[in-house]
């Protein structure tokens, strides 16, 4: 295939920084555009927010308690942990959840990647946040942890402070949440191309490929 001449087309990927399969999505997503690229076919890729609890407390709650009350017993939880902990292993992430004490509200963390989105920098910051979460087991709600990873990352760390000091970004994340719900979106990560939903969740990277090529392929027809 020869190289594309068109304008790089856009991936934007609707997903919760404390969403495992997020993640895991992530790593397949890289996978796939590594496939792709030798065909020409390179993709912008932007990250939206969703927040899993868009109830959850501004200070967060107990995650051990949390998971009880959701899924009927702390075994059950358990297990279910087990599943995600194994399919991430597949992919090459070593998940520590069982050290996380605390299920964050995330919309702090989703406006450190509204921020990062104008900088440049958004994937590794939203690597760095899933990071922080899935194998550290940092509270990702708090400000000073969310400045931390973020300068790690690329942000200037001054930048950051400021913005979750104020109100910056918080409508911009709201409004896109509330978007994403309107438009039927119920579970995460989500992918789109140019404004098109194409799938949710986290597929292998060879099926992600062909997705993303096929669409591709029907976008720029349409667009002839």
């Amino acid at each position: 295939m020869p190289e594309q001449t068109a304008p790089q087309p856009r991936i934007d990927i609707v997903s919760d920084a404390i969403c495992p399969w997020c993640y895991i999505g992530k790593r397949h997503l890289e996978g796939a555009l590594a496939l792709l690229a030798p065909e020409g076919l390179r993709f912008e890729v932007q990250w939206r927010p969703y927040q899993l609890n868009p109830q959850m407390p501004p200070e967060g709650t107990d995650r051990a308690a949390f998971h009880v009350a959701k899924f009927g017993s702390a075994e059950r939880a358990r297990q279910l942990q087990a599943r995600v902990t194994e399919a991430a292993a597949a992919a090459g992430l070593a998940f520590h959840t069982e050290r996380i004490q605390r299920i964050p509200n995330t919309v702090a963390a989703h406006r450190t990647i509204w921020l990062a989105g104008q900088h440049g920098v958004q994937d590794a910051v939203v690597e760095a946040l899933f990071r922080a979460y899935f194998i550290e087991a940092l509270d990702i709600g708090d400000a000073a942890v969310l400045a931390d990873v973020a300068a790690g990352a690329g942000l200037e760390r001054g930048a950051v402070e400021a913005m979750l000091a104020g109100e910056a970004g918080r409508a911009e994340v709201l409004a896109a949440d509330a978007s994403a719900r309107g438009a039927g979106l119920d579970g995460v990560p989500s992918f789109l191309m140019s404004g098109h939903f194409l799938f949710s969740g986290a597929m292998p990277a060879e099926r992600m490929a062909e997705a993303f090529r096929q669409a591709w392929t029907i976008l720029r027809s349409q667009a002839a």
